[in-house]
């Protein structure tokens, strides 16, 4: 790649990382995305940028291990061969069951992918952002990670410590022209919530102002304001989309 703007989104191969990375690239920016497993769908998207005429990449990326993330920001030359403006923490795991259930490699996992590796990717990012007194992280958090659930021990704790990283690192990298946000998104047309049965989805419909779930487009939009000159001003802030749940 080029020296050209570039926005790294992890997770980006499908949903809401798909979403977010086709977005940015017709706002002209290089696009780097990761995924952990399934290289076709990460091919399909990079495919479908460079049809557009931008540029991506695509990168296999164990966010459990975080010697390989420090290379990836390293080793892949990343922070020589690509201007780094933006970085968005979208990759997750979720292994839901209730706390007395939760085995300690559930808990310990969750929160390594949802908190301690967006964690590295920030500290990392910041590193090569620093030196050109610009950049913008955004974390994708949760509404969980603000009102906790049933059964989500884990990933509420991990957001919830997103939440709480987002504004303490904004406050530090404020004076190098780094601002750092975060999206929180509800109920969102994804895998998760096409694999809910449909009474349950009713249920949770019935429960949301808007009566629908949000689309991952929505997801993208928010993150492309925030990536934008027009959200200059904004650093440390927590966007909730989620269709007016808890307004």
């Amino acid at each position: 790649m080029q020296s050209n703007p570039t926005a790294i989104i992890t997770g980006g191969s499908r949903g809401i990382g798909k979403a977010i990375a086709l977005r940015l690239s017709k706002e002209g920016y290089q696009v780097i995305i990761t995924y952990v497993s399934n290289k076709v769908e990460a091919d399909s998207v990079v495919q479908q940028i460079q049809n557009s005429g931008k540029q991506a990449k695509s990168y296999c990326l164990d966010l459990n291990d975080s010697e390989a993330i420090k290379n990836f920001f390293k080793v892949e030359i990343i922070d020589t061969s690509a201007d780094l403006s933006v970085l968005v923490n979208n990759a997750g795991i979720t292994k839901d069951t209730l706390m007395l259930r939760m085995k300690d490699e559930d808990f310990d996992s969750v929160v390594n992918v949802n908190l301690k590796a967006p964690f590295i990717c920030m500290r990392e990012a910041a590193k090569i952002m620093t030196k050109k007194r610009s950049g913008r992280i955004i974390n994708i958090a949760s509404l969980v990670g603000q009102t906790g659930n049933v059964g989500q021990v884990n990933y509420s704790a991990a957001k919830a410590g997103l939440i709480g990283m987002t504004k303490s690192a904004a406050k530090e990298l404020a004076s190098r022209n780094i601002t750092v946000n975060a999206v929180a998104p509800g109920f969102i047309e994804t895998d998760m919530t096409a694999s809910l049965n449909e009474e349950i989805t009713s249920t949770y419909k019935k429960s949301i102002p808007l009566q629908r779930f949000g689309e991952p487009n929505d997801i993208a939009e928010a993150v492309n304001f925030l990536a934008s000159p027009a959200a200059g001003y904004i650093t440390g802030q927590i966007i909730s989309i989620n269709g007016g749940l808890y307004c």
